[in-house]
């Protein structure tokens, strides 16, 4: 059902309040350039800083935005199964295609615990949902096990693996059918080999006409062309991935693109100097226009 490039979409922000009118000029910029479909308000959007109201108006912006031309998959997670529910009830009455839900965080349920959360919210709200299975941020993640289990829940239709092992995409491929997705840029194409089929991207926010190429040649099949946009990808990917926590570098690269201010909130801070220097130059050298 959810195949191909997702972006992960960054939350712009100006003089500390949510920038909407630059979230919607990047909605239509990220539909312009051929994103199979947005995903607001995950990691990479600032949800830990977002208040209630806030989180849901962004929402409710891009789904507004987006005006139906491309699926929105809202982020709409909690550590609080009945906040989850409430978030969730709210992005279907706005309009949302599916929600993302993240695993429990900080409390670190057992794998009993993870499948009782899902299980409700995707009972409660008759919504897609999309499972988010990041231990090294949440303290703890699915076994393949639990998310066998979860595929035969009514509205389960896919998981975003980000625990960076091909092993456990291939025990997921191996135990049920689910669509899995890729939450780390460097592992579409791998996981690509044992079943994935596409990405909740990060770098899509500055680069999606290009994530989408290699997305969808992986899903014709084509994998040896797909490598070499994999190669391509690669570096940018790597190089913001590892020289600060997500979203600050590509918070960061979208500023130095005219895209938005470099805006965060605390705990987030600015990329210091000599690493914005590095990202500079890895975005000249892939052949973006830094401002």
């Amino acid at each position: 059902m959810f195949k191909g490039s997702y972006v992960a979409i960054i939350t712009p922000f100006k003089n500390g309040e949510v920038d909407y009118e630059t979230l919607e000029k990047l909605v239509n910029w990220q539909i312009e350039q051929g994103i199979n479909g947005l995903v607001p308000v995950g990691t990479t959007g600032e949800s830990p800083t977002l208040n209630n109201d806030e989180h849901k108006k962004v929402i409710e912006t891009v789904v507004k935005a987006a005006n139906g031309r491309v699926p929105v998959i809202a982020g709409a997670g909690s550590n609080s199964t009945a906040e989850a529910v409430e978030m969730t009830e709210f992005a279907k009455k706005v309009g949302a295609d599916a929600t993302l839900q993240v695993g429990p965080y900080y409390n670190k349920p057992e794998q009993e615990g993870f499948y009782q959360h899902f299980k409700t919210i995707a009972e409660a709200v008759d919504l897609p949902v999309i499972l988010y299975n990041i231990p090294g941020r949440c303290g703890a993640g699915m076994t393949p096990e639990t998310i066998a289990r979860l595929a035969d829940v009514k509205n389960v239709v896919a998981v975003k693996e980000a625990t960076g092992s091909l092993d456990q995409a291939s025990e997921i491929a191996l135990r049920c059918d689910i669509t899995i997705l890729s939450g780390d840029d460097s592992l579409t194409l791998p996981l690509a080999s044992v079943g994935g089929q596409g990405v909740i991207s990060v770098i899509a926010n500055i680069i999606p006409a290009d994530v989408r190429k290699m997305t969808d040649l992986i899903l014709e099949g084509k994998l040896t062309e797909a490598r070499e946009w994999h190669k391509k990808l690669f570096g940018l990917g790597k190089t913001m991935l590892t020289m600060a926590t997500n979203p600050i570098p590509v918070k960061t690269a979208c500023s130095m693109l005219g895209m938005c201010t470099p805006e965060m909130r605390l705990p987030m801070t600015p990329l210091e100097e000599d690493k914005k220097q590095a990202l500079k130059k890895a975005l000249q050298d892939y052949g973006l226009d830094v401002k």
